[in-house]
């Protein structure tokens, strides 16, 4: 029988086998009534939110682009989840896509047209199974050029297809928002508007402010159509602007795009607080490299099983399902 058909729930007592919202299995039995009443009031406040509990046997799909497709953002979230509640096991599936939209825009100069989800989430759907969809797209998605109508139409319309099929399929969505885009770090290649052409190598110098912080502000709209939206944009931002007071170069993108592992962090620890967890701290570098380790032999064989325009190498992937859950169960057992 495999994990997603066991049922490891405890009776009695409180368990670490799921949290829900308010991060109720955190803290161990409540001793007192204030600690009941705000475990009443954060259960109301996640309620609101429409939380997605995480439960025991659950699948989860992360799908995004090369940010998602690094995925050290899931990685730092499942390796919490192992270090902090042991006896729940959510199966993770870090599914992202370098370069892909949500629409399929690309921009003129890029080395060949940008994948479009669209075209791989029915066998990602099918092939994974998931019950919860964790989407995070819009990077790419505005082609780095200045605002446009039209392309923010085309990203809504994106977004609200991946919306209707998953949630046909049967499984619950979470968007996040875009990370920012840091035209500080990567001043030696913006251009200003009026530039005679826009793109990755000639990204828009305002394109995070005008661009990535719009979309992401429509994205937060949908938490009124019972949508769960996790805000990682805003945290990064006040981030890098708490730590050029002190550093005027300090980044948490490198090459202006792609995070470093404290952005990530960054990311995950606002999906672990959506989902309840009041302070997550870092989890363990141990198990943290595990877990890397295993994607680094699970990532491709997911990529090669779903399948895309990029025609994706072929993997074993019973043999790579076999490793990284060798590697798994290593992780798991320094925790115990």
């Amino acid at each position: 029988m495999s994990r997603r058909d066991q049922s490891r729930h405890e009776s009695g007592g409180v368990s670490d086998t799921a949290f829900c919202g308010a991060g109720l299995q955190m803290g161990g039995k409540m001793r007192t009534f204030r600690q009941t009443l705000l475990i009443f009031v954060l259960l109301v406040s996640a309620l609101a939110a429409q939380a997605p509990c995480v439960k025991d046997g659950q699948r989860i799909l992360f799908l995004g682009d090369s940010i998602t497709q690094d995925g050290r953002y899931v990685e730092d979230i499942e390796a919490f989840l192992i270090v902090n509640y042991p006896k729940l096991h959510v199966d993770i599936i870090k599914l992202g896509l370098s370069s892909e939209t949500t629409e399929g825009l690309t921009e003129p100069g890029h080395p060949f047209p940008r994948p479009n989800i669209h075209d791989r989430l029915d066998s990602a759907l099918e092939k994974a199974k998931p019950d919860i969809v964790v989407a995070c797209y819009g990077m790419n998605d505005g082609i780095y050029h200045p605002f446009s109508e039209e392309r923010f139409q085309a990203y809504q319309d994106g977004v609200r297809k991946l919306i209707a099929r998953v949630r046909a399929a049967g499984a619950t969505v979470v968007l996040v928002t875009p990370p920012p885009f840091d035209a500080v770090s990567a001043k030696a290649k913006v251009v200003s508007a009026g530039a005679p052409q826009f793109g990755y190598n000639t990204p828009y110098d305002k394109y995070d402010s005008e661009v990535l912080e719009r979309y992401g502000e429509w994205l937060l709209t949908l938490r009124g159509e019972d949508l769960m939206v996790i805000d990682v944009h805003r945290p990064m931002v006040e981030e890098v602007k708490t730590q050029r007071e002190k550093k005027p170069d300090f980044t948490l993108a490198e090459d202006g795009v792609h995070p470093e592992a404290e952005g990530h962090w960054i990311m995950a620890r606002a999906v672990l607080q959506a989902w309840g967890v009041s302070d997550p701290q870092a989890p363990r570098p141990d198990v943290l490299e595990i877990i890397h380790q295993k994607w680094q032999v699970l990532g491709p064989a997911w990529l090669a099983r779903v399948g895309h325009k990029g025609n994706p190498k072929p993997v074993d992937f019973e043999a790579a399902s076999a490793a990284a859950e060798e590697l798994e169960r290593k992780a798991r057992a320094l925790v115990r």
